[in-house]
C-alpha cells in the first residue's frame, strides 16, 4: 500500500458521507471515517484542489437477489455530516446509483477543471467507493483509495475490496500519507 505521486490537478471524491449512511453498523467506525475524509477535505481545499462531496438518495431500479434492507428512511437520510464542513468551492451531487459517474455529470465537471487524478474515500467500501473507482478507471483518471477513510458493513467485502480490487484500479494508501503528498507538492 502506497500511493506513490499525486497528479497536480487531482480531485477528491467523498461518496455517501451522509447521516443516513454513517449512523449505520460498520466495520470501521462512521465517525472515524468521516474525521478522516473532512481532514482529506481541508488538505484538498487548503491546496486550491477540487473537492466532490456525493451522496446517495436511494438505488438504482431493477430486480436484485439482495434487496437492500433499509426500511423507512428518516427526512434527513440524504444530508452530508455537518463534520465535512462544506463549503461553496464544493461540487455536490446526487447519485442513484453505486457509481458516483452514471447520470451524474461528474465526468464532464472533472475534464472541464483538468482534472486527472481521484482520491476515493468514503461509505461503502464495497459498494458506493469500488463502483467510482472503478468507473474512475474506465474513464482514465489516475485513481488512489485513501483506506482508511472508508468502510463497509461487511468485513469481509471491505477486504476483498482493499486487498484484490483496488490494487488493480489504483494505489492505495493512508490519510495521513496523501495529505503528506499534497503538502510536499505545495512546498
Amino acid at each position: 500500500m502506497a500511493i506513490t505521486t499525486l497528479d497536480p490537478k487531482t480531485a477528491l471524491i467523498v461518496i455517501d458521507l451522509q447521516k443516513g449512511i454513517v449512523g449505520m453498523p460498520t466495520v470501521h467506525p462512521g465517525d472515524e471515517i468521516v474525521k478522516r475524509a473532512a481532514a482529506l477535505a481541508e488538505a484538498f481545499r487548503r491546496h486550491g484542489l477540487p473537492v466532490v462531496l456525493v451522496n446517495v438518495d436511494r438505488g438504482a431500479p431493477g430486480r436484485t437477489e439482495q434487496a437492500p434492507n433499509l426500511g423507512a428512511l428518516p427526512a434527513d437520510w440524504t444530508e452530508l455530516v455537518p463534520e465535512l464542513n462544506r463549503r461553496p468551492t464544493d461540487h455536490t451531487l446526487t447519485k442513484r446509483t453505486w457509481g458516483a459517474f452514471t447520470g451524474t455529470g461528474l465526468n464532464e465537471h472533472l475534464r472541464s477543471l483538468g482534472v486527472t487524478e481521484v482520491v476515493i474515500a468514503g461509505i461503502a467500501t464495497s459498494a458506493g467507493v469500488e463502483s467510482t473507482a472503478r468507473q474512475a478507471h474506465e474513464l482514465g483518471y489516475n485513481v488512489a483509495l485513501a483506506v482508511d477513510a472508508m468502510t463497509d458493513r461487511s468485513a469481509e467485502a471491505h477486504t476483498n475490496s482493499v486487498t484484490r480490487i483496488f490494487p488493480r484500479l489504483g494505489e492505495t494508501g493512508v490519510t495521513q500519507e496523501i495529505i503528506a503528498l499534497l503538502d510536499k507538492r505545495g512546498a
